[in-house]
């Protein structure tokens, strides 16, 4: 019998990530341009981000505790569709409704969220199922096409705002909302494998607990490591534009596209010669934390801007690598293992960008009422989004012990009986 070819599924798959990027990082790049159009504040544009990444939270939790009651096949497959039906929302409503825009924003955010957190849910565990020589390998470059993806989206979105100017972003918008469409074809025609991958009923009552207790232990790497990335990716343009006086097409380009390229090449090198999980995100997290501290602390824009950019190598591997070392440590935890890894990831990435806004705001607002601003010699937002900086540092450091612990928990495994 002929061995089911999966190259399709593969392609359908990281056309799935790739296209997703569009979800995460065009949102941000028009902040300041929401906030000119239409007023809507630093506090309000962290809303929209703490949205998305709620409503994915929610499709996790649904599937932790719900994954076998969803058709997966069908699921998947149309789960492109509602990308771009998201995002055709996103820009319709503003575009014909300018005095809601703020509601349909919110209303495009949801739709388009459930594609994102079903997305996390479910491309995982498919690549990890699908027969591979080496599955850490297909981890990480289904994780690189996120960062691929950003870098291309930075930087053809920059351009055409540049040309056509931002108060078309609507129409924009609309030209990524087909991207998806083209990648539920690829799943229409895809076969899929199956993600079964239970352990014996005997196994897992005798080992629930030290699974739990590993489980929680990588749920709380993934969520301090998507913390540390997503500030990062949802506030590096506002944060070149307005802290460091970088002109906006200039710091899209030089500083998201890059921090993005950074986190796709360093993705893809680990795809290539990473063996070792473990080191990769202690140094990961260590790394965050300096450069977010020279980010928020530096009284130049250089090394700042450097800092920033240097954060895509530091925050590469700290989702993707928090799956691989669950996988390797605890394998055949099945689909629910991986929502629940997603629903970490996403609490993150929706709490740390809102707690920046917040912050940007408190401390803008603290500013301006005082001296500070003649002080320090800088207007009272740049204050405020330098305070953010500082304040995600905190995240990696405690994803530092987070690892550490790990990293004594599972040399203990491996000592003992397979979890």
């Amino acid at each position: 019998m002929k061995a089911v070819s999966y190259k399709r599924t593969k392609f359908a798959c990281y056309s799935a990530y790739f296209t997703m990027s569009s979800v995460f990082c065009w949102p941000p790049l028009l902040f300041v341009t929401f906030h000119n159009m239409y007023g809507i504040s630093p506090t309000l544009q962290g809303t929209l981000v703490l949205i998305n990444f709620c409503t994915q939270l929610a499709i996790d939790l649904i599937f932790t505790f719900f994954s076998k009651k969803f058709n997966t096949k069908l699921v998947v497959r149309i789960m492109p569709l509602i990308t771009a039906l998201g995002l055709f929302v996103y820009a319709l409503i503003p575009m014909f409704f300018p005095n809601v825009a703020y509601l349909g924003m919110v209303i495009g955010t949801v739709i388009f969220s459930v594609a994102a957190g079903l997305s996390e849910v479910l491309l995982s565990p498919i690549i990890a199922a699908i027969p591979s020589k080496n599955p850490q390998r297909e981890m990480s470059l289904l994780h690189a096409l996120y960062g691929i993806g950003v870098v291309s989206i930075v930087a053809i979105g920059t351009v055409l705002l540049r040309i056509f100017g931002t108060q078309n972003w609507t129409y924009l918008t609309l030209f990524f909302a087909c991207l998806p469409i083209i990648t539920a074809v690829w799943f229409m025609i895809s076969p899929f494998p199956e993600m079964g991958g239970e352990v014996s009923q005997a196994q897992m009552v005798k080992n629930t607990k030290r699974r739990t207790v590993g489980l929680a232990l990588c749920v709380a790497c993934i969520f301090f490591g998507a913390c540390a990335e997503n500030a990062m990716t949802n506030w590096i343009s506002s944060f070149m534009e307005t802290a460091l006086g970088v002109d906006k097409t200039l710091g899209d380009i030089l500083g998201l596209a890059l921090f993005a390229t950074l986190l796709a090449s360093t993705r893809m090198i680990y795809a290539k010669f990473g063996k070792k999980i473990m080191p990769v995100l202690l140094f990961g997290m260590i790394g965050s934390v300096i450069c977010y501290l020279v980010a928020g602390l530096s009284p130049s824009a250089i090394p700042a801007f450097i800092a920033c950019v240097l954060t895509g190598v530091s925050v590469a591997m700290l989702w993707p690598g928090s799956l691989i070392m669950m996988e390797e440590n605890m394998p055949s935890l099945g689909v629910a293992a991986y929502a629940l890894m997603a629903a970490g990831g996403d609490l993150g990435s929706s709490f740390a960008p809102q707690l920046v806004g917040i912050i940007v705001d408190k401390v803008s607002a603290f500013a301006s009422k005082t001296d500070l601003t003649t002080q320090l010699g800088m207007a009272a937002e740049q204050i405020g989004l330098k305070a953010g900086m500082l304040v995600c540092a905190i995240f990696p450091l405690i994803g530092v012990v987070v690892v550490l612990v790990l990293m004594r928990f599972f040399k203990t495994k491996k000592t003992e009986d397979n979890l």
